[in-house]
């Protein structure tokens, strides 16, 4: 009974229990909920005063857009009534060109018509003006063209002639002097001697017995001499001489060396003809290098190539126009140095130049050519500059000259070449020289006499004065002077003087 009163006390008590714990969890519900409730509110509350305020945030921000952006329009607006007024104006003021172009096109209209009939009458005039002029002048148009052209390439000479001559004055007066100064001192300072030597060709006997001896029996001497010097032996009637005949310089001069000793000895057969021209040989050779070697210690050059001075020293035995050709080398080698010195240009490769330009000469029996190419050819084969190869071979105008070195060497060789006295050439070709000068100089129009003088280095013109006159004369010098250049070779520089004068006679009675 107890047991059942215990239980039934615990299940009693259980369910007051529960009945109590859900009614203190049914209150602490109710309490949250309206906590929950309240806090809703709240959030609410607050979330409607979030929107008022950035509604009134964004309302304040479209407002100044929507200023800004209607300023913005209202600015753009302007500009394109600005733009329109100033289109518009544009439109009114290319009307108004097009509409002056229109007018002014019709006027040029007008006008080209007007031209167009008036060149038409001009032309009329014209060709009536030219049949009047022709009937007047008896000349048909051609004829007075010809006539008119004449006269005015008359005018332009006289008129280039005469600034010609006041240039060519301006240059004289300031020049003159100056290349006076130097090409005088280029020549005292050579002074050299006379230089127009000639290599012998006629040797002289002590008698007229000697020529037999010389012959031989049968002609075998004669034979035996010819054939081991390689030169003709000539023997004529010229008493107590005999000529000697050969293409190379050298040779000629060894075979009269060896004349001569044969003739001293008195024993001429063949085989001492051979023992004395190896001999003779040898001399040569000697005298060949020690003529070389005096020329180059002469003008100061000592680095050159032993061959090349042995063949300065062939030249020895060469002439040009009767002038040695060695001692023409030598002379030009001064006058280049002088002359460089005077116009302060350093004298190494003119003075080198004029010493070698014409070492082609040296072999030109040997070799076909120009000896001023052969020259040059050797020159760079013995290992010489360029600048010394290119004074060689341009100093007789095979090539161009390019350098100021090239032009003193070539002006060396001319004042060498053609100072009086220097040079002589057979009477043949002198006479022919003058007989040309002279026929250039009377082929032209109011020329009256002709004078050759100084052995044809001047020719003096003279003219008729009534027919030329002092410009015309200017001009005829001229022309004659080119025309010399271009068909005569000479030596030197021949002057063209034109003479003009009037004389007054009147007879007393």
């Amino acid at each position: 009974m107890e047991a059942v009163v215990g239980v039934v006390a615990l299940v009693a008590g259980v369910a007051i229990g529960f009945v109590v714990r859900m009614s203190v969890a049914r209150n602490q519900a109710q309490s949250a909920e309206s906590r929950a409730q309240k806090v809703v509110l709240e959030a609410e509350r607050e979330a409607e005063r979030l929107t008022r305020e950035a509604l009134a945030g964004v309302k304040d921000e479209v407002g100044a857009l929507r200023r800004e952006t209607e300023e913005e329009l209202r600015s753009r607006r302007e500009e394109v009534k600005r733009q329109e007024e100033r289109l518009t104006q544009k439109e009114r003021s290319v009307d108004a060109k097009l509409d002056e172009n229109e007018r002014r096109s019709e006027e040029l209209n007008d006008r080209d018509e007007k031209l167009k009939l008036v060149r038409q009458q001009l032309e009329q005039a014209a060709t009536q003006h030219r049949a009047a002029l022709e009937k007047i002048a008896q000349m048909t148009a051609q004829e007075a063209r010809e006539a008119l052209r004449g006269q005015v390439v008359d005018e332009a000479k006289r008129e280039a002639m005469s600034t010609v001559r006041e240039i060519e004055q301006r240059a004289r007066e300031e020049g003159e002097e100056r290349a006076r100064k130097i090409v005088t001192i280029a020549i005292q300072r050579v002074a050299s001697e006379q230089t127009s030597e000639s290599t012998l060709s006629v040797f002289s006997l002590p008698s007229e017995d000697m020529k037999g001896r010389i012959i031989g029996r049968e002609g075998r001497n004669i034979r035996a001499f010819e054939a081991t010097t390689g030169v003709n032996l000539i023997i004529d009637d010229t008493p107590e001489a005999v000529v000697l005949s050969s293409f190379d310089p050298v040779r000629r001069e060894t075979a009269r060396m060896t004349l001569e000793k044969l003739v001293q000895d008195g024993r001429i057969h063949p085989a001492r003809i051979e023992e004395t021209y190896e001999r003779s040989q040898k001399e040569i050779e000697e005298r060949i290098k020690r003529a070389g070697e005096e020329a180059v210690i002469d003008v100061g050059i000592t680095d050159l190539h032993p061959e090349m001075i042995r063949l300065l020293g062939r030249l020895q035995f060469r002439t040009s126009y009767g002038q040695n050709v060695l001692k023409h080398l030598v002379e030009s080698s001064h006058i280049a140095a002088a002359i460089a010195a005077e116009l302060g240009i350093d004298p190494t490769v003119p003075k080198r130049g004029a010493l070698l330009h014409d070492i082609g000469k040296a072999v030109t029996h040997e070799i076909e050519g120009s000896h001023a190419i052969i020259g040059a050819e050797i020159a760079r084969r013995m290992k010489e500059s360029p600048e010394v190869v290119h004074c060689i071979e341009s100093h007789h105008g095979e090539v161009e000259q390019r350098t100021i070195d090239a032009v003193i060497a070539q002006i060396a060789d001319g004042i060498s070449g053609g100072r009086p006295g220097a040079r002589r050439e057979s009477l043949e070709t002198y006479v022919k020289r003058l007989e040309r000068l002279e026929e250039i100089c009377t082929g032209y129009a109011g020329v009256e006499k002709v004078y050759a003088m100084q052995a044809g280095r001047e020719v003096r013109v003279m003219v008729k004065p009534e027919d030329i006159d002092d410009l015309t004369a200017q001009v005829m010098a001229r022309d004659i002077a080119k025309q010399v250049e271009e068909e005569l070779q000479y030596p030197g520089q021949i002057k063209i003087t034109v003479v003009r004068e009037t004389r007054s006679v009147e007879y007393a009675k």
